[in-house]
């Protein structure tokens, strides 16, 4: 096992009345992909958005890189590495695709800078055919991708992507699958939220499956494909 880079220890979180994650507990292997199953409500997005600061933990510790993060502001937590691609997208629709990529780039912690705006373009070569159309005359495929790319202008050593696949045509599909190998090859590590089970085990090294707010299962996803509980509940096969 390699040295994690993002430790959850004993995490739990609260929203209004709600116990959403209760006692979840994981780590993410530096410069690898991890990923993180579960259906719709089990607390997924929760978790991510905890890490960011967004969803603060009521309870237990995270560390990143051994240093505790989980009293931090969210934009401490932005510039100490963690790059968030939220469900949402969050582009600036009144901003053209070179100012979204420009404006995010202005807020990169210290220290060089491996994507720039000509390396994110070289990836998403739609955005270079698009770097002067504004954020909201992008498609939604386009949309997730300049979502994904304004978060490595900011130069992340961890990248969370939150569901970058919803909603989108399979073509479109296949091609953020493959820009998510292409990052995570280039030594960003990677925590990705993922409704595509199969794709998601398959870009990744390390799974966890969460129900209800726990870890239910955990393991190096190739183990995991031929596991009889992800296959009968996720991929449809008995």
């Amino acid at each position: 096992m390699t040295e994690p880079i993002l430790c959850l220890e004993n995490i739990h979180t609260h929203i209004g009345r709600h116990h959403i994650l209760q006692g979840v507990t994981l780590a993410v292997e530096k410069g690898r992909a991890t990923v993180l199953l579960g259906r719709n409500g089990s607390g997924k997005s929760t978790t991510l958005r905890t890490i960011m600061g967004l969803s603060p933990a009521s309870a237990g510790a995270i560390r990143l890189d051994g240093e505790p993060i989980e009293k931090r502001r969210v934009h401490e937590i932005a510039r100490k590495g963690i790059g968030f691609v939220p469900e949402d997208r969050a582009v600036l629709f009144s901003l053209t695709v070179e100012e979204n990529l420009v404006a995010t780039a202005a807020n990169r912690a210290g220290g060089a800078a491996r994507w720039t705006v000509d390396a994110v373009v070289a990836m998403f070569p739609r955005l270079g055919e698009r770097r002067w159309h504004l954020g909201g005359q992008l498609s939604g495929g386009e949309q997730q991708m300049l979502a994904i790319a304004r978060a490595l202008m900011s130069a992340p050593k961890l990248l969370l992507l939150d569901e970058p696949t919803l909603g989108l045509a399979p073509l479109v599909v296949s091609d953020i699958f493959g820009i998510i190998r292409e990052i995570n090859a280039a030594g960003t590590t990677i925590l990705l939220v993922e409704q595509n089970v199969r794709q998601a085990l398959k870009v990744s090294s390390y799974a966890y499956v969460l129900e209800t707010g726990e870890i239910a299962l955990s393991g190096p996803s190739r183990e995991l494909l031929q596991e009889p509980r992800i296959k009968a509940s996720y991929l449809g096969q008995v």
